[in-house]
């Protein structure tokens, strides 16, 4: 689900970007009345994420312009497909192209990226989470693809919950201390997540009873002690140098979460075309 005014007006900033006074070369060629058809075709294998996006970007600029998606979100789509069709004004349909076909490139790479990790994580309790390593204004669209990716969302801003992290424990001279500040001055209902990076600030965050622990940049042999020294009682979270090649190794490990800022801090876009026939 997205807040739909906010996505209104991200599309509109984005179509205002790229349109300024007008398309220049399309409206001097075509007629208001110039009506075409066209495709959106596959140019590798993806997981569709964005349709809804795609589609409401073209509503904003003439409500004449239809889109139909030939599949559902979260679909596997394979190099070469045809997966969607749309009509309406020649002009429009040029106009809005590039930024509807940037927003659905970059969010369906970001949900096939997440697809194989969780693929990659396999059977295993651990699921697959994102970060707040987002592109800026698109933090709402990209954690919508991971979700359609298969994968779950970490907190969506700074306000979503506690996260004491190594720059907090050193300014509060501790794990303990800052925990205990914590909790005399936020919301019982928010959660407390703390970042560790050694087995004896593990302990340290077990003895503050805090709800999530991330185990931060440890090796592979550390992660399987920790999780042998927490023992279930409270979430293990796995994160830096999180790499498709170790997802399944940490996933084995016995961790609750493993989350990744690769998932939309330098995905790679998915190849669409958008052609008129």
């Amino acid at each position: 689900m997205m807040n739909k005014l906010a996505l209104e007006e991200l599309l509109t900033a984005a179509l205002n970007e790229d349109i300024g006074f007008g398309d220049a070369t399309s409206e001097a060629i075509f007629a208001e009345d110039h009506f075409s058809r066209g495709v959106l075709i596959a140019k590798e294998a993806l997981v569709l994420a964005g349709g809804d996006v795609f589609s409401r970007t073209f509503a904003l600029l003439d409500g004449r312009v239809t889109v139909k998606f030939h599949v559902p979100e979260g679909t596997w789509i394979d190099a070469g497909t045809e997966f969607a069709s749309l009509e309406g004004p020649t002009r429009v349909l040029l106009t809005g192209e590039r930024v509807a076909l940037n927003l659905l490139q970059r969010m369906s790479g970001i949900a096939t990226q997440t697809r194989q990790f969780v693929k990659a994580a396999g059977d295993n309790k651990a699921f697959i989470a994102d970060t707040r390593k987002t592109t800026p204004g698109l933090r709402m669209l990209e954690k919508y693809a991971v979700k359609v990716g298969g994968g779950r969302n970490h907190r969506f801003g700074l306000d979503s919950m506690v996260m004491i992290k190594d720059n907090h424990i050193k300014a509060a001279g501790g794990i303990l201390p800052a925990v205990r500040i914590l909790r005399s001055r936020v919301s019982p209902y928010l959660k407390i997540e703390v970042e560790v990076e050694s087995l004896a600030q593990l302990q340290e965050a077990i003895e503050a009873r805090v709800d999530v622990i991330m185990l931060d940049n440890m090796s592979l042999d550390l992660i399987r002690e920790a999780v042998l020294i927490v023992g279930g009682r409270i979430l293990l979270e796995v994160s830096g140098n999180v790499t498709l090649d170790r997802v399944a190794k940490l996933a084995d490990a016995g961790v609750d979460i493993i989350s990744s800022g690769a998932l939309t801090h330098s995905v790679k876009a998915a190849d669409i075309s958008m052609r008129l026939r």
